[in-house]
């Protein structure tokens, strides 16, 4: 007869989250996990495999998190130029209150495993692409509004903006000077015009 789980799994795989994109996969260590998550090691080998099945587990939750809540914040804006505005100024406005830097967990799964692991590199890849074809159906709904206008390609200026996104998201890791981000995105927003 199976044992039943006496922990709550998406509670342990929350915290596992929390805790990689804290700290990155290398530098989080099976104890740094139990002690997070609250379960000994044969549960986390039972319940999700090893620290690297675990850690895709996490980021997996994070994207469709991560999707959902972009998608929210773009649509929920009657004005394109406003939702993207605010998209980008909430990411800068938490990046500079937290006092850490977190980044994004994706993002920084593009930078320290996706080079050197072909699953993480798809997965990374395929949410950049994800949330490029959400900001297009953005930028596609400011042109039929006439918002922005008609000769703009939706499709390049929406990869434009994924690939400025990330920029930043890096660059902010670095601690810059709030000026030198602010001044970013206001050249980055200029594209929308």
């Amino acid at each position: 007869m199976a044992r039943t789980r006496e922990f709550d799994e998406e509670k342990a795989l929350d915290a596992a989250m929390q805790l990689f994109w804290e700290k990155g996969y290398e530098a989080t260590s099976l104890s740094d996990l139990t002690s997070r998550m609250r379960i000994q090691r044969p549960s986390i080998y039972s319940a999700f495999g090893g620290k690297k099945e675990l850690f895709e587990a996490a980021l997996r939750k994070y994207l469709m998190s991560h999707a959902s809540h972009v998608r929210t914040k773009l649509q929920n804006n009657p004005s394109v130029k406003d939702a993207f505005r605010t998209f980008f100024d909430e990411i800068i406005t938490e990046e500079f209150t937290d006092g850490r830097s977190r980044g994004c967990f994706c993002i920084n799964t593009m930078v320290e495993l996706a080079p050197h692991d072909e699953k993480f590199e798809i997965l990374t890849r395929e949410h950049q692409m994800y949330l490029s074809v959400i900001f297009q159906e953005t930028i596609e709904r400011g042109i039929q509004s006439g918002e922005l206008e008609a000769r703009i390609n939706a499709k390049a200026l929406s990869q434009s903006l994924i690939v400025s996104l990330i920029g930043l998201t890096v660059i902010i890791k670095s601690r810059p000077e709030r000026s030198f981000v602010d001044n970013s995105i206001e050249m980055i927003l200029t594209l929308l015009k």
